[in-house]
């Protein structure tokens, strides 16, 4: 890379592009020729789920809130980031005054009050001001990080509804199986389209769950009333996510058609030795058999705008190599006019439990330079917003230093 960055036009306000071309003319003139510009996109994730990111801790008044959120926004200016995907819907609740589900509970610490002010407005409004896109990131299915629905809000569509409810793996979801609650999910994430200018609505990873030793997803009624035309219940639950992300997209561009849709899925679709389309991995989770999530396919059929791999694995790693998951990624994208941004975990560099690999801080860097071979790399996020500012050994500033100066 070590070029200018390609600039998304979104977000972008007259003053911003300004400033941003004296500012490239001025680095031009201090360092000598500059290199052709090329669209990029340099993202972070900012996560809300349990507070992992913001707000640092429920409780906190309208104008902390605020205030940390604004510093993340800063931070990532002084990343020379150019867009944030801000987590809006982590539990089948809102971060904004939303017409179908309560107020998240991460703001006050109880579900449902009004935290006095509007964190998708204010994001939306501060990361255009700074020239940044704003990605509204939701959740679709997950509701609760425990499985006991009467902590929920008595008003809260999963106790109106309990006959949508799955628990699993000690959390609960909404049955991916039951039209109705396809329709629901998508309303509610629609809500915030509506009412606001968001650059795009991102999914990630939680699709049908994670696998979970010993345990059963129960969506057994579900199948028996609507599986009957599948050949097995996995291809019926594939086919359950497949009519979610078309419906999605369709409304999306109805509602807002400059909005786009982007899925950040984990990064493996299959192994080779499942599929000979898949990758040379031999990761433990494919998307395709464990999540149901056939996200090659909405790539091929051009259902999203963007896709985000998750490839949150080091140069060499035996099972799931970054320098072979790129490629194929790379491959999947090639002439779909799908963008391809590489999900990057940040969160591994410097910490004493990661392999040897992410003690070096030169590790991320290697992988934006590798991923630079491949012209269907359009950018990179990096998670999260937390590890961008604290930066544990260094290894985001000197991603900056030689790839974004």
């Amino acid at each position: 890379m070590g070029r200018i960055s390609r600039i998304s036009r979104r977000g972008f306000t007259l003053g911003a592009v300004l400033a941003l071309t004296a500012a490239t003319a001025a680095d031009a003139a201090a360092s000598g020729p500059v290199r052709p510009l090329r669209r990029e996109l340099r993202g972070m994730w900012l996560a809300t789920v349990a507070n992992r990111d913001w707000p640092s801790r429920a409780g906190l008044s309208a104008a902390e809130q605020r205030a940390e959120l604004i510093a993340h926004l800063d931070t990532a200016v002084r990343r020379r980031l150019n867009a944030v995907i801000f987590q809006i819907r982590p539990t089948a609740d809102a971060l904004w005054p939303s017409d179908h589900e309560p107020w998240s509970a991460v703001l006050t610490g109880t579900q449902g009050q009004d935290p006095g002010w509007d964190p998708l407005g204010t994001a939306v409004a501060e990361a255009h001001a700074r020239g940044m896109e704003l990605h509204a990131w939701c959740n679709p299915y997950r509701i609760a990080n425990h499985t006991d629905p009467s902590r929920l809000i008595p008003t809260h569509p999963a106790r109106l509804h309990p006959e949508w409810v799955v628990p699993y793996g000690g959390k609960l979801y909404y049955n991916p199986g039951l039209p109705e609650v396809r329709r629901f999910v998508v309303d509610a994430m629609l809500d915030a389209v509506e009412k606001y200018p968001v650059d795009a609505v991102h999914f990630d990873d939680y699709f049908y769950p994670y696998p979970v030793s010993g345990q059963t997803f129960d969506d057994d009624a579900a199948y028996a009333t609507y599986g009957g035309d599948f050949p097995d219940r996995a291809a019926w639950r594939r086919d359950n996510i497949d009519r979610l992300i078309r419906e999605m997209a369709a409304r999306i561009r109805k509602t807002r058609p400059r909005t786009r849709f982007g899925i950040s899925p984990f990064g493996v679709w299959r192994n080779k030795a499942t599929d000979p389309k898949g990758s040379d991995t031999t990761a433990g989770v494919q998307t395709y058999d464990d999540l149901h999530a056939d996200t090659r396919k909405w790539v091929r059929e051009r259902w999203i705008d963007y896709v985000v791999p998750q490839v949150y694995w080091n140069i060499g790693f035996a099972a799931a190599d970054y320098a072979k998951l790129v490629p194929w990624w790379s491959r999947v994208v090639r002439g779909t006019g799908v963008r391809l941004y590489i999900g990057e975990a940040l969160y591994k560099a410097g910490d004493p439990a990661q392999p040897a690999a992410w003690q070096d801080p030169a590790e991320l860097s290697r992988h934006l330079t590798l991923a630079d071979r491949y012209p269907e790399v359009r950018g990179h996020v990096f998670f999260s917003a937390k590890e961008v500012g604290q930066d544990r050994n260094g290894a985001m500033a000197r991603v900056v230093a030689d790839h974004y100066s």
